[in-house]
């Protein structure tokens, strides 16, 4: 016998009209959080970083590729990775490249970064068939002074960090089995999105968001939430070159 409630088309017309009232809810709310997430103050970034890219060498500035605009995700692949990035990450990562083309004609470029070298970035992204820009922060403070990554004595200084890492449960440590590195080295990346803006020469931080935020998920993990059997396992998802068949 199936597991969930069966009813009627009638039954499911009232509580599905039910879930719209709230599913409104739902998009006022975001639209005014939209908002004020445009509404925070600019910063200006007035130090100068230089990152390895596939071109080569290249400034903050000189990512934006000539667009105003900026969006990035950081990808959880630290130098000490020897398998690979997360894969949770690579998971999201996979569905970037068919936003490309629109972001860029609406004068946002997209990019990722990890502070693994570029080289290894290189390689990762050829094997994973990605087509956006992939920017190493290696041997940069780009990563620290954002909060992308943490140090090791400031990820000892985290409560929830530190039990993480001696007290892991068993999703964690397959996660680190997956990576190839240590829960000491793979927790101080920090999966996250982060936004600049650039006017008249100057580029300014206008955003960042981290997990466990939703919106640093897998994005199929968006499409599960319209399903009708509900995930609980998104942790354990593999590489999609991982998958037994």
């Amino acid at each position: 016998m199936p597991e969930h409630r069966i009813g009627t088309r009638e039954e499911w017309q009232v509580a599905r009209d039910e879930l719209a009232k709230l599913e409104a809810e739902h998009a006022k709310r975001n639209e005014e959080i939209t908002r004020a997430r445009r509404d925070l103050p600019w910063v200006r970034v007035d130090k100068e970083y230089e990152f390895d890219t596939e071109d080569g060498k290249k400034s903050l500035a000189e990512l934006f590729d000539g667009r105003s605009q900026l969006l990035a995700y950081n990808i959880m692949f630290g130098p000490d990775y020897t398998l690979g990035a997360c894969p949770g990450c690579t998971s999201l990562a996979d569905g970037l490249d068919g936003s490309l083309v629109h972001l860029n004609h609406l004068d946002v470029t997209l990019v990722c970064f990890s502070r693994a070298p570029v080289e290894r970035l290189t390689a990762y992204k050829r094997r994973m068939g990605w087509q956006f820009p992939y920017v190493s922060t290696f041997n940069s403070d780009f990563a620290f002074d954002f909060r992308l990554a943490l140090t090791e004595e400031q990820a000892q200084k985290i409560p929830e960090v530190k039990e993480m890492i001696d007290n892991p449960p068993d999703f964690l440590k397959d996660w680190s089995r997956q990576i190839g590195a240590e829960l000491k080295d793979g927790l101080r990346e920090n999966p996250s999105w982060i936004a600049f803006a650039r006017e008249n020469g100057t580029v300014y931080h206008t955003y960042t968001v981290s997990a466990p935020d939703p919106f640093v998920a897998p994005y199929f993990s968006f499409l599960l939430e319209r399903t009708p059997k509900a995930q609980s396992d998104i942790a354990g998802t593999l590489r999609k070159d991982e998958y037994p068949d």
